[in-house]
């Protein structure tokens, strides 16, 4: 169950304020690319989970790299949360996806606490008292915040950070046998920032540049890790971080081979969203996961005046 007072409504508002409203686009990662290729699992993906794209035969995905702002003219230099989304083409025609970030935990518990965050960040005379005012209220953001400066500096690619499916999600194998999982992106050349004079002085569209270059070069991969969740871990709290000393495994290979120009022109509308799951995968309690696709169905009409597409 969605547990919040706020509406999606109020929090898609919330979001504009903070952003402004630009017709056409997201509400928040309103920049970003589209690149296409292949996932591949792996036999230890299979064993956990029955899911259609974790039995090992390459299956067709789409993935989308942004910014976190809701602005689409931020420049990429600026400092920023970046996103990955990839949206799994599986054989029976349907879709399942994984939306990550590179902070590798939430600000808050609920929705509500969102959209006091966001508020709180708007820039302004009164940010010097209501940052430390929701800081109060929600202690549990602290961690997560003093965490998040490495992960918000500019990148030398999107290719070169690791990104983090912040909830957890139950992974059901053939046999009936469940775990709770999270997944995380890891790129396979390693991690790269730059500093941000440097990343200036590329210009304030060098991430999408850079990924078109990178392409020319060869293929860009990311193997996707798979943490199980200890017993008693939580599997609802997307601002918990993550435990190193759990069992992982790799879940299999990413590959992306060119830009993917085909979606998202003449009025197509192309979504990802994490409660979209298939069979072999279901969704925790998780009120932030939960309050997810609903708001982004708020977001997808008020850009585009149509209801939940693929």
């Amino acid at each position: 169950m969605v547990c919040a007072v706020i509406t999606p409504e109020q929090a898609v508002d919330a979001v504009h304020e903070r952003f402004g409203r630009h017709t056409g686009y997201r509400a928040l990662h309103a920049k970003g690319l589209l690149l296409k290729g292949t996932f591949a699992a792996t036999s230890e993906a299979a064993a956990l989970t029955r899911a259609a794209h974790m039995q090992g035969a390459p299956v067709p995905v789409t993935v989308r790299f942004s910014n976190g702002s809701g602005d689409p003219g931020e420049p990429d230099y600026k400092p920023d949360v970046r996103g990955m989304a990839t949206k799994f083409y599986l054989p029976d025609g349907s879709r399942t996806d994984i939306v990550a970030q590179t902070v590798p935990r939430f600000p808050t518990r609920t929705p509500d606490g969102f959209v006091e965050f966001v508020r709180a960040m708007k820039p302004g005379i009164s940010q010097a008292w209501k940052l430390p005012y929701f800081l109060a209220r929600h202690p549990e953001a602290l961690p997560g915040l003093r965490g998040a400066a490495a992960a918000l500096k500019p990148p030398a690619s999107y290719a070169t950070r690791r990104y983090y499916a912040i909830h957890a999600f139950r992974w059901i194998d053939a046999g009936g046998g469940a775990r709770h999982v999270r997944y995380r992106w890891v790129p396979e050349g390693g991690e790269q920032n730059i500093p941000g004079d440097e990343a200036k002085q590329r210009g304030a569209d060098y991430l999408q540049q850079e990924i078109g270059e990178r392409l020319g070069r060869g293929p860009v991969r990311f193997d996707l890790e798979v943490q199980v969740v200890r017993q008693g871990d939580p599997v609802d709290d997307p601002t918990s971080p993550w435990r190193d000393d759990g069992q992982t495994v790799k879940g299999g290979t990413l590959e992306l081979t060119e830009f993917e120009t085909g979606r998202e022109t003449g009025g197509d509308v192309l979504v990802f969203d994490p409660t979209r799951v298939t069979d072999g995968i279901e969704l925790t309690d998780d009120p932030i996961l939960r309050f997810r696709s609903p708001a982004y169905s708020v977001s997808i009409e008020r850009r585009s005046g149509i209801s939940r597409p693929q």
